[in-house]
């Protein structure tokens, strides 16, 4: 294996999906400021992120439905709707 490759500060880092308040701990190298208190009661780095396996929709099933730019908004203007 080549050597000074591969990062060595893996270390046990808390992922929160915002989406839907799922938490998982695992092994990762991300660079975070924010720390959160585990079950285990230690503390953690703290990853936020937007979505996960529990809610994106290919693993969930569901199709969420965001209105990102005021698509509902543009339709009514498009077809005058009020």
């Amino acid at each position: 294996m080549k050597e000074n490759v591969h990062p060595e500060n893996y270390r046990l880092v808390v992922f929160k999906d915002t989406s839907c308040d799922y938490t998982f701990l695992t092994k990762s190298t991300v660079e975070t400021t924010e720390v959160i208190k585990w079950d285990d009661g230690n503390e953690y780095p703290l990853c936020k992120i937007e979505i996960s396996n529990k809610s994106h929709p290919f693993f969930t099933g569901k199709q969420n439905l965001v209105d990102t730019a005021g698509r509902i908004e543009k339709f009514n203007k498009k077809y005058d709707r009020k």
